[in-house]
C-alpha cells in the first residue's frame, strides 16, 4: 500500500535534516535526541527508577526500570533500545518503554548498553547478556517475577535481544518466555536483502545509514560480520529458542532480513508471530499515540507480551496489516 499519510507527513517534516551518515557521531546523537519533543505523550505508569550496576568489564551500567500500576510481582521485559549500536539512549526510548509497560502490565528494564564506536562489538551484546542475568537475579527487587521474563528491542535492540536469547540458550540461561524483535537487524548489510534495494532511499532509514552504523560497530567485518552474536541469522541452529514476535515495516531496508529470521525460527520449531505493517517505515513504534497505525502496532506488541507472559504466545505466519 502507499506510505501511510501520517507517516508521509512526518517524512516531509524531516526532509531538511542532514543525513545521519554525513554527520559526526556526536552530531548524529544530538539530532536523534532532539526528536523526543515531537513524540506523543506516553501512557501513564506507576513509577520509574534508575539503578547503576557493575557491568561485565567493571564499568557502570545503567538500567531504568518502569513499573505499571497494580499489584506485583509483575512479569519482566528486559528491553534494548535501537539506532544502529551507535545512537539513541534510555531517553529516546522512554516513551516506547512506558507504553509497553502500561500496555502489557509488566516491569520494563531498559538497558543503557555501551555504544560504538567508543565501545565496538562485542561490548553491546556483553552488556545486554550481563544486564539480563542481573535482572533475573534481582527480579524481586524490581517487583518482577523471575519465572516470567522476555527480552526485546527495536532495530539494533532487536538484534541484541535475538543475540541475548541465543546466548542464554548456549550459556545456561536463565530461561526466557519469549523474545520481542521489533524490525530487528539480523544480518550484515552486504550484499543486503532485496528490501535494501527497494527501500534504500526516501523512507527515513537508508542503506547508506545502515552502512554507517555497521562501519562503526564492527572493527573487523571480515571476521565479525558472519559471527552469530553480530548477525544472529548466521547462527548454525535456532532450535530451542523462546517464542518470538517479529514485526517489520513495508518501507524498511531491514524488512526482508527480519522476515527471513522469523522463517528460520519457524523452521527450527520455534513458535513465531510475524507481522509486516503495511504503509509504515522503520522506527514506527516511536509514533504510537500520534500515528493511528503505529498505535495499533504498539497495542499488538503489548498484547503479544501479555500472552507470552501467560505461557500462550500467539502464533501466526507472516501477516500483512
Amino acid at each position: 500500500m502507499p506510505v501511510d499519510p501520517q507517516i508521509q507527513a512526518l517524512l516531509e517534516a524531516g526532509r531538511h535534516l542532514p543525513r545521519t551518515e554525513t554527520l559526526s557521531v556526536p552530531a548524529a546523537r544530538a539530532q536523534y535526541e532532539a526528536r523526543i519533543a515531537a513524540m506523543a505523550p506516553p501512557a501513564r505508569i506507576a513509577r520509574v527508577e534508575e539503578r547503576v550496576i557493575e557491568g561485565p568489564t567493571g564499568l557502570p551500567l545503567r538500567i531504568r526500570a518502569y513499573t505499571p500500576e497494580g499489584q506485583g510481582p509483575f512479569p519482566l521485559l528486559v528491553f534494548f533500545h535501537g539506532s544502529g549500536f551507535v545512537l539513541c539512549s534510555l531517553d529516546t526510548h522512554d516513551g516506547i518503554c512506558r507504553n509497553l509497560c502500561a500496555g502489557a502490565g509488566c516491569v520494563v528494564a531498559s538497558v543503557d548498553y555501551r555504544l560504538a564506536p567508543e565501545h565496538p562489538f562485542p561490548a553491546a551484546p556483553e552488556d545486554c547478556l550481563h544486564a539480563t542475568r542481573w535482572c533475573a537475579a534481582q527480579a524481586a527487587a524490581l517487583g518482577a517475577d523471575p519465572a516470567r521474563i522476555v527480552v526485546g528491542g527495536d532495530s539494533a535492540g532487536g538484534n541484541l535481544a535475538a543475540v541475548t536469547a541465543l546466548r542464554l540458550r548456549e550459556e545456561s540461561g536463565p530461561a526466557l518466555l519469549g523474545q520481542m524483535l521489533l524490525y530487528p537487524v539480523t544480518d550484515w548489510h552486504s550484499p543486503g536483502w532485496p528490501s535494501y534495494a527497494e527501500n534504500a532511499e526516501g523512507y527515513g532509514l537508508t542503506r547508506a545509514t545502515m552502512e554507517w552504523f555497521w562501519g562503526h560497530y564492527l572493527p573487523d567485518p571480515a571476521t565479525q560480520a558472519a559471527h552469530p552474536h553480530a548477525a544472529p541469522i548466521k547462527a548454525e541452529s535456532l532450535a530451542g529458542l523462546p517464542p518470538a514476535l517479529v514485526t517489520t515495516a513495508e518501507y524498511d531496508p531491514l524488512r526482508d532480513e527480519a522476515e527471513a529470521y522469523a522463517e528460520r525460527l519457524r523452521a527450527a520449531g520455534v513458535p513465531v508471530a510475524c507481522t509486516r505493517w503495511l504503509g509504515l517505515n522503520h522506527g514506527f513504534y516511536f509514533w504510537s499515540g500520534r500515528v493511528d497505525r503505529c498505535t495499533a502496532a504498539m497495542a499488538e506488541a503489548a498484547g503479544w507480551l501479555r500472552e507470552a507472559f501467560a505461557g500462550r504466545p500467539p502464533l501466526w505466519a507472516t501477516t500483512h496489516r
